[in-house]
């Protein structure tokens, strides 16, 4: 039976949280393909995974690999996935279930009438350990109920669609952008975002509380102090951004405005971390993040670096960098992030 969606759920040491994930998904029996990709884990994970293969067989495709990072699990996801949508998974996540069936529901519907759309968009929920108040990230100034292009995208501060939001067209991803993302190297969802949208011309928003978005262990790749650790593929990341926008987009069209507003979030979301982290390698290592953009596309830089983040990131002397993180403070407690 053919199937509508591909969820693909990269796995590595997730034996702590994956049920929660798997139960979620497998709510649906039909229509949806689930591919559990162990990449290489070290724990009860790949015994885990073959044991709910078994339970369902008609749902879960058990993948087992040596260790590559999460963009290797997913770019082993793309190789293996054959529905018609594909939605990433993280395995300390969950789905919502009305939500869940309001969205597969949307897609068979469109496959009844023969259409197709290209991005289908949904809200997340920030799921904060120990949060008595869930920051839901929804995106009340898209059109509803309808089709729509790059023209009709207006999104705010804290409104940037994340790989929570976003169900593409198999067909986009592995055909169009032919993406494939670095191995070993931690932030590659921001390149599995942003990569493909070049190939977006059709979009539908639906107002669902779709994604539950596990966020506050201290090991997660989006902790403050793991990202400094990890600065360096944070900033590979972002300067792959940077190169694949000064190469493929073009600033003055719809989808460049907003691809530039997503890489002035990421490049910002760099910056403070190196700012925070205060020590003299760090401040270089901004100062040289922002000469490369630069370098790589001195339009973009002059237009960013005039915007409210980018003069931000560039107030003077330890009292300037002072205020920069408090401003930073301050969004994190707003938007709910980290």
């Amino acid at each position: 039976m053919e199937k509508i969606l591909s969820i693909i759920v990269p796995c590595y040491n997730s034996q702590d949280y994956l049920e929660k994930c798997v139960k979620s998904l497998v709510a649906i029996k039909s229509d949806v393909e689930i591919l559990l990709i162990d990449d290489g884990s070290k724990d009860s994970t790949p015994q885990m995974i073959d044991q709910f293969a078994k339970q369902y067989p008609d749902l879960i495709i058990p993948i087992h690999q040596k260790n590559a990072g999460h963009g290797g699990a997913l770019n082993t996801g793309f190789d293996h996935a054959s529905g018609d949508y594909i939605k990433v998974v993280d395995s300390d996540d969950w789905v919502d279930l009305t939500a869940y069936h309001k969205i597969v529901d949307f897609l068979k519907g469109l496959k009844a009438k023969k259409q197709t759309v290209d991005l289908l968009i949904s809200n997340y929920v920030y799921d904060k350990v120990g949060a008595k108040h869930k920051k839901v990230i929804h995106f009340p100034h898209l059109p509803k109920k309808k089709f729509f292009g790059w023209d009709d995208v207006k999104l705010y501060l804290g409104q940037y669609l994340m790989m929570h939001s976003l169900i593409y067209r198999r067909e986009v991803i592995t055909q169009r952008a032919h993406l494939r993302l670095p191995e070993h190297v931690s932030y590659d969802d921001n390149l599995y975002v942003f990569e493909p949208l070049q190939f977006v011309r059709k979009m539908y928003y639906l107002d669902v509380d779709f994604y539950h978005y596990f966020i506050g262990r201290e090991d997660q790749s989006v902790n403050e102090s793991v990202m400094l650790k990890k600065i360096d593929q944070q900033l590979l990341i972002n300067k792959r951004m940077i190169k694949f926008y000064s190469e493929h987009i073009d600033s003055e069209t719809s989808l460049g405005k907003y691809m530039k507003f997503y890489l002035e979030i990421i490049t910002a979301i760099s910056s403070i971390i190196l700012i925070r982290g205060e020590q003299a390698e760090y401040l270089d290592k901004k100062d040289e993040l922002w000469n490369y953009l630069k370098i790589k596309s001195p339009k973009v830089y002059k237009s960013l670096r005039k915007r409210p983040l980018g003069l931000c990131m560039h107030l003077p002397g330890k009292v300037g960098r002072k205020a920069a993180s408090g401003l930073y403070g301050i969004a994190r407690l707003i938007y709910g992030f980290n």
